[in-house]
C-alpha cells in the first residue's frame, strides 16, 4: 500500500496536462484529490475517470486569480476530508510573446495566474497547516525559472518569482512540520502553448517543444516528492527531457 494511501491532496489547474496527470496518478495510490480549474465539465470527465477506477475525487470550479475560490476548494477538502495533506499550486499560463509585441494584457494575465494564484495557494494554505501541524507546498514553475528565453521574458520572471517566493515560504515555515518543495519542468506535453497568440512566439515554441516530456514524467516527480518520509523536505526537482 502507498504511504499516500488516504492523504489529501488539493490540485489546481488540474483540467489538463499536469495537474491532470498529477491527479490520477495519486488517485491510483489511494490519496483523496480535491481538484479544481475554471473548466469543469473538463473536471467533470476526469473526477468520472477516477470514480470509475475506484478512487476518490472531489471536484471544484477555480480561478485562482480569486482568493475566495481558492479559499472555497481548501474548505472543500476540510470539510469533505477533515485535513489538507498537501497543496500543489500548479495552475499557469505561458502566452508568449517579445516585450515590443506590448501585449500589456497578457502580461498582466501571466502576473495574476502564475504568482498571484500561487500566492493564494499559500495564504489560504498556511493557516490550516500551521494549525495541523503538517503539510506540504508543491509549487510548479518552469525551467523558465533559472534561464530567460526571447519571447519569454515575462513567463520567466513569473516563474522566477515562483521560486523566490517558494524558497522563502521554506525557510519561514522551518520547524512547523510543513515541507515546501519546488518543481520545474522542463519541456512538456500539455495545452500552455496554445494560448500563445503571437506568431514569432508561436513558430519558436513549435520548434521548441519537439522533444517534449510526457505530463506524466512530472507527475511521477510530484508524488516522488510527496512520498518521502516526513523528516524529508524534497527542496527542489527540475526535470528535462533526458534527449
Amino acid at each position: 500500500m502507498s504511504v499516500l494511501n488516504g492523504k489529501v491532496v488539493v490540485i489546481t489547474g488540474a483540467s489538463s496536462g499536469i495537474g491532470e496527470s498529477t491527479a490520477r496518478l495519486l488517485a491510483s495510490l489511494g490519496a483523496h484529490v480535491v481538484i479544481g480549474a475554471r473548466r469543469v465539465e473538463r473536471l467533470e470527465s476526469l473526477a468520472s475517470d477516477i470514480q470509475g477506477d475506484g478512487g476518490s475525487v472531489v471536484i471544484q470550479q477555480l480561478d485562482v486569480t480569486e482568493l475566495e475560490q481558492m479559499q472555497a476548494i481548501i474548505g472543500a477538502a476540510q470539510s469533505r476530508f477533515g485535513r489538507v495533506d498537501a497543496i500543489i499550486n500548479n495552475a499557469g499560463v505561458m502566452p508568449l510573446s517579445s516585450l515590443e509585441a506590448l501585449k500589456i494584457e497578457e502580461w498582466n494575465r501571466m502576473i495574476d495566474v502564475n504568482i498571484r494564484g500561487v500566492l493564494h495557494g499559500i495564504a489560504t494554505g498556511l493557516p490550516v497547516m500551521k494549525k495541523q501541524g503538517f503539510g506540504h507546498f508543491i509549487n510548479i514553475a518552469s525551467i523558465g525559472a533559472y534561464d530567460v528565453t526571447p519571447t519569454a521574458a515575462v513567463y520567466c520572471a513569473t516563474k522566477y518569482a515562483v521560486r523566490a517566493i517558494t524558497d522563502g515560504l521554506r525557510q519561514e515555515t522551518v520547524g512547523l512540520g510543513i515541507r515546501v518543495t519546488l518543481v520545474s519542468p522542463g519541456v512538456t506535453e500539455s495545452e500552455l502553448a496554445e494560448s500563445i497568440t503571437d506568431n514569432q512566439a508561436r513558430e519558436f515554441m513549435k520548434e521548441y517543444r519537439r522533444n517534449a516530456l510526457p505530463a506524466t514524467a512530472i507527475a511521477r516527480a510530484i508524488v516522488y516528492a510527496l512520498e518521502q518520509p516526513v523528516h524529508v523536505d524534497v527542496s527542489e526537482l527540475v526535470i528535462k527531457p533526458a534527449m
